[in-house]
């Protein structure tokens, strides 16, 4: 499968000059992040294989898998297992209704209103989330055509990969191998 993390957001702009939360609740994408999308939409042509995205309901996740989905085709899920360590500001989502206004064409299947945690996510409580889907992807018969935008604590715990925005990663979760052959820095 392929792990994509989302284009840069305006907490990411914030956050990498400061190193302090800025307070931004579920950020969007910058123009650049939408530009990084983009980027990886065409670096992805080539994997003709791919049938479907599975997203993180976060809005900078959203709107990558929007771009990336428009460009290649493809049906979008919305998956709340592949969301961030809830840690940020930036990891307090927007309610359900408000995403499906959005991005109707979406999948949120049974999304409650809402999806994000009311607190801190541990280190623990990411890598168990992460090896729960590790698990469900490697049990899916399928699981090469699945494309998954997520974020950087998500994909680190999956992968063992710190990655920038917008980097691409091929993950087997069969095996645990994993390589990034898209960075956007």
């Amino acid at each position: 499968m392929i792990l994509v993390r989302h284009g840069e957001s305006h907490f990411n702009v914030h956050y990498s000059k400061t190193r302090i939360d800025p307070g931004i609740i579920d950020p969007r994408l910058t123009d650049r992040g939408m530009d990084q999308a983009k980027q990886v939409a065409e670096d992805l042509g080539p994997y003709d294989h791919l049938q479907v995205i599975i997203t993180s309901p976060y809005w900078r996740a959203l709107h990558t898998a929007e771009i990336i989905a428009e460009s290649l085709n493809l049906p979008v899920h919305v998956d709340p297992v592949v969301g961030e360590r809830a840690f940020f500001a930036c990891d307090i989502g927007s309610p359900t209704p408000e995403l499906k206004a959005r991005w109707p064409r979406f999948n949120f299947a049974d999304l409650v209103e809402q999806w994000w945690p009311d607190s801190g996510e541990t280190h623990d409580g990411i890598q168990a989330r992460s090896d729960r889907f590790r698990d469900r992807m490697a049990a899916h018969p399928a699981w090469e055509t699945h494309l998954v935008v997520s974020h950087w604590g998500f994909i680190r715990a999956l992968s063992g990969h710190e990655v920038s925005n917008a980097s691409v990663v091929r993950f087997n979760p069969v095996t645990g191998d994993s390589k990034v052959f898209g960075d956007a820095t």
